[in-house]
């Protein structure tokens, strides 16, 4: 018998398509989104039913909504299951997490870990303390600004700057800017942080050490963690390419699948130790001068492109219903992901003409492009089982925009966007 649950998914992203497919291709069941906003992926979707309350995203229009599901689904004969899609999310179900755990499975870690690693100035700190590498880094704040002591830094040029508070730089606007800069040079070192702390943004920055290399030199990791804290799957994915989009960047747009289970070892060590709970995905750079890998961030949720997990196999929704409504995952072993490379697929968001102009040269794009040739590849958005008319006309329109944007951003700037 197929179990019984309601899965509610908080956001209208495409990395709630990606796990409205992934419970409708495992159960073939319709699931029910709640956001602040509709966005285009899930749009005219026959898989998932988004309902929009403005204001939901942040307190207190948050728990404004949430108070009258607890009203409305506290008899509810099913287990429900509450799935975050972005940060913001996350922080708000661990941050609520004693109030909505009486009606509602809540699969996150409690708030004051959820704080320490949601700063990337937190995750570095941990990362410190269990041996998981990370580059090179110095924390600029805005009294070093004001003093005009953040241009003495411990590692040569170029140097990598991005935001320490990633909700709070949403409000910071201004010409040029990015998700994370790459700065070449003590001038535009100043320049940017001037900027930055001119237009509102007050909280740290972080600075690092430039890792070399270009895209294919990310990696990316997916986990899943039990009730028991207990690592019960982790799939690795080989990014091939990025959004050059300036206020995209990091966001992946090829995902190769691959195998290693010295990093699987080292993750799985890491996020035990850490009595982690639910989903985990790291951001990696391989750094080719000491052969380590090195760990950017961990996003306490599957991420926007995580839907390469399903693709390959691993079925991101079946890990919440045997571990929370079956209760059977206890029982089984971890997988390792992607040992059989007969089985790899990958995972486009962009059309195959623009990956095969704009990824990089080298090994794994001719893979790559082996498995385009044999068929074996797939988007999160493209799905046979929802094709309403007007889902599949802004599906393509959405895909068609990225030529625009490759052309623009990468052959102007030399790939430039591209570099971690």
């Amino acid at each position: 018998m197929e179990p019984k649950f309601t899965p509610i998914l908080l956001g209208s992203d495409i990395n709630v398509y990606g796990m409205a497919r992934s419970f409708n291709e495992a159960y073939g069941i319709t699931v029910q989104a709640w956001a602040a906003t509709q966005l285009a992926a899930t749009r005219y979707s026959s898989i998932v039913n988004v309902e929009v309350h403005p204001g939901f995203a942040e307190d207190p229009g948050f728990m404004k909504v949430m108070n009258k599901k607890i009203e409305e689904y506290k008899n509810h004969k099913e287990p429900v299951i509450l799935i975050a899609c972005g940060d913001g999310y996350a922080e708000l179900l661990a941050k609520h997490k004693k109030e909505l755990e009486g009606t509602f499975i809540v699969p996150y870690i409690d708030y004051d870990l959820l704080e320490k690693l949601i700063s990337k100035e937190g995750f570095y700190q941990i990362a410190e303390e269990y041996g998981l590498p990370y580059p090179g880094t110095k924390i600029i704040t805005m009294d070093d600004y004001k003093d005009n002591k953040f241009l003495d830094i411990p590692f040569d040029y170029p140097v990598e700057l991005k935001p320490e508070d990633p909700v709070s730089w949403l409000d910071c606007q201004f010409e040029g800017r990015k998700k994370a800069f790459t700065i070449h040079d003590e001038a535009e070192l100043k320049d940017i942080i001037t900027k930055i702390y001119t237009h509102g943004y007050v909280e740290d920055l972080i600075l690092q050490d430039f890792i070399p290399g270009d895209d294919s030199n990310m990696r990316v990791l997916n986990a899943y963690v039990d009730k028991n804290h207990k690592v019960k799957m982790m799939c690795m994915g080989h990014p091939l390419l990025e959004d050059p989009t300036p206020q995209s960047i990091g966001n992946y747009m090829a995902i190769l699948p691959e195998y290693n289970q010295k990093l699987y070892d080292t993750v799985q060590a890491f996020l035990e130790k850490l009595n982690y709970t639910g989903m985990a995905n790291f951001d990696i750079k391989y750094d080719e001068r000491d052969g380590e890998y090195k760990f950017f961030e961990i996003n306490l949720r599957q991420g926007r492109s995580s839907f390469y997990v399903t693709l390959n196999g691993y079925n991101l929704a079946k890990w919440y219903v045997e571990d929370y409504v079956q209760d059977d995952l206890k029982d089984k072993p971890t997988v390792y992901g992607n040992k059989d490379k007969s089985k790899y697929m990958l995972w486009l968001g962009v059309p195959v003409k623009i990956f095969k102009k704009y990824a990089f040269d080298n090994p794994a794009k001719q893979e790559a492009e082996k498995l385009i040739s044999e068929g074996r590849y797939g988007t999160t958005v493209f799905y046979k089982k929802d094709r309403n008319f007007k889902r599949w006309l802004l599906m393509h329109y959405m895909f068609h925009n990225y030529i625009d944007r490759y052309k623009k951003y990468y052959e102007v700037n030399k790939g430039q966007y591209f570099k971690k």
